[in-house]
């Protein structure tokens, strides 16, 4: 099974307070941003105060750092310093796979994830994903993505819908993480877990944060549901039972289910023990 990524939060890596605070909270994966969040004559002192907290670990949270694009004056130098001590290294504005290659050269330690925030992007998401082994998720950067492709934005997300689903395909497709791009509206807790379920509907992993008060709706939503629960038990005993033996589809609750969705079923219960189990850690 994958890796936890139900909440991942994103924190300025400049701000020594925000990391701190950072170590005990319960988010599946905490990111010190080196980019958006740090301002350009910040860069150099907020890599090293990233590589400090690093190195002092102690996060509950499985921990990354966001660099800058290699295409500007500090990524290749954020790859060097921090690549040794990284175990996740998010790699900001990818857009082929000749990128993703290039940071597992500078980083060979490090698991990558990319984000989704172009038009050319969107139009290389089979290219990137299959781009190798070192890549663990694709992410999309809704607030670049959105702004570049010049669409307007409504409750329900409806110019993104196509490239929600495209991103969740070829996710799929590599056997990658998918995770969902950030909420701005702090304040609107109804709107975070509208939005939270309709990520989990298309299929996403996890979404991404921008503050700790969204990471108990990320971490109820993206974990299975009692129902959902019950469900994938009932199949799993329905086809323990002798007379389903040997059966490919049998009835259930007035319904057919097949092997597939015992499958699915499994998938389930082990990601409802792993929420469990990281929930009580």
């Amino acid at each position: 099974m994958k890796r936890l990524a139900r909440s991942v939060l994103f924190l300025p890596a400049s701000n020594g307070r925000a990391i701190d605070k950072a170590r005990g909270l319960r988010c599946d994966i905490a990111v010190l941003d080196l980019e958006d969040a740090v301002a350009p004559e910040a860069k150099i002192e907020a890599r090293q105060a990233a590589r400090a907290a690093l190195l002092d670990g102690g996060f509950r949270p499985r921990v990354g750092v966001r660099i800058n694009g290699l295409d500007t004056p500090w990524g290749k130098d954020d790859l060097t310093v921090l690549g040794e001590v990284a175990d996740l290294i998010v790699l900001p504005k990818v857009e082929s796979p000749e990128t993703v290659r290039q940071a597992a050269v500078l980083a060979p330690t490090a698991a990558l994830w990319a984000m989704i925030e172009t038009p050319r992007a969107l139009l290389s998401l089979d290219a990137i994903a299959g781009s190798g082994g070192a890549l663990e998720a694709l992410m999309l950067g809704v607030n670049d993505l959105s702004s570049a492709l010049g669409c307007g934005s409504d409750a329900r997300r409806e110019p993104l819908k196509p490239w929600l689903a495209a991103t969740v395909a070829a996710a799929r497709t590599y056997h990658l993480l998918a995770i969902d791009g950030v909420f701005n509206r702090l304040e609107d807790a109804s709107g975070l877990d509208a939005e939270c379920s309709q990520g989990r509907l298309y299929g996403f992993d996890g979404k991404s944060l921008i503050h700790p008060a969204q990471i108990d709706a990320a971490n109820a939503a993206f974990a299975p549901s009692a129902e959902e629960v019950a469900r994938a038990r009932a199949i799993i005993a329905a086809f323990a039972a002798p007379e389903a033996a040997g059966k490919g589809a049998i009835r259930l609750n007035g319904g057919m289910v097949e092997r597939l969705h015992l499958e699915a079923a499994e998938r389930l219960i082990a990601r409802h023990e792993a929420c469990r189990a990281a929930d009580s850690a």
